[in-house]
């Protein structure tokens, strides 16, 4: 039986701890505010009370926390590792990702990236998109604690490759999301039927399964109960942007995005449904 020390019960953090417990894992979980661990420690789950020594026993631990510096400061709380290896889930930069394995290793263990695709729905599931980087062998043997989480995890090649991956797909839901924003307005304020024009759009090219996924709370404009805030969106897009000139690559278009998600910032838009990027286009931070 596997032991995981999960650090980070969040949105997806707590779908993560319940999917592994109920998939038989002997689960330890930490937060940093501790109450949101009740409900897994409810299911079965141990409460971490000190992270210093936590990730003794464990086959891996499992960080489900909002960026690269967070991660690497609540890693370096465990102290000595103990060959253990640590696997981030959450969105980094490629360069925050390399210097937290140099952490790791100064820490004594191993280090395996591994950013997730999908929410909650996905996570209960077990049928995340898992992108792992990092040295083949390592991600051979956490294949069978990935399998628990996701149907094919993917091996990316080195470390950096699958944070890239995943900052690479984040900026296409921001990015898909403005569009058909900007087309579902202009078609709204032409007089035309909105499902007339998507009788056009779902047997085109042009077409994404996210279009109609997000299409109701658009029209509805409710962006409540959401699996990936708005909040979220930003801070990832931000991210890209940082690391697209660190590679030399010109993001420069994604400047107008950008500051679109920045002004929901303070607005019950920032909580809700990153399809809140909707009222935004529409001028307004006040619909939710």
């Amino acid at each position: 039986m596997l032991t995981i020390a999960l650090l980070g019960t969040g949105l997806l953090g707590e779908a993560i701890g319940r999917r592994l417990l109920e998939q038989g894992v002997t689960l330890k979980v930490w937060n940093r505010t501790a109450a949101k661990c009740q409900p897994l420690v409810e299911q079965g789950a141990v409460l971490i009370e000190n992270l210093a020594g936590a990730a003794k026993g464990c086959h891996a631990v499992i960080t489900v926390l909002r960026d690269g510096p967070v991660s690497a400061e609540v890693i370096a709380e465990l102290g000595d590792l103990d060959t253990v290896c640590c696997l981030p889930m959450g969105t980094m930069g490629i360069s925050e990702s390399r210097q937290l394995e140099l952490q790791v290793q100064a820490q004594q263990g191993a280090y395996l990236e591994a950013p997730v695709l999908g929410s909650k729905p996905e996570a209960r599931k077990g049928t995340l998109l898992v992108m792992t980087g990092g040295d083949a062998a390592v991600f051979e043997q956490q294949l069978p604690l990935l399998r628990l989480l996701s149907v094919d995890p993917k091996w990316m090649g080195p470390i950096g490759s699958a944070a890239a991956s995943k900052l690479a797909l984040n900026q296409l839901i921001a990015s898909l999301t403005h569009g058909y924003s900007l087309a579902l307005r202009l078609v709204q304020a032409s007089g035309l039927e909105v499902e007339r024009f998507m009788e056009v759009l779902r047997p085109s090219a042009l077409y994404a399964p996210t279009v109609d996924k997000k299409l109701d709370r658009m029209l509805s404009h409710d962006f409540s109960n959401p699996n990936f805030s708005t909040a979220l969106l930003r801070k990832d897009l931000q991210l890209f942007v940082r690391e697209a000139a660190l590679s030399g690559v010109n993001a420069a278009a994604l400047a107008g995005l950008v500051e679109l998600l920045v002004r929901a910032e303070g607005t019950p838009l920032d909580a809700g449904d990153y399809s809140a990027l909707h009222a935004l286009t529409g001028g307004s931070v006040e619909e939710s």
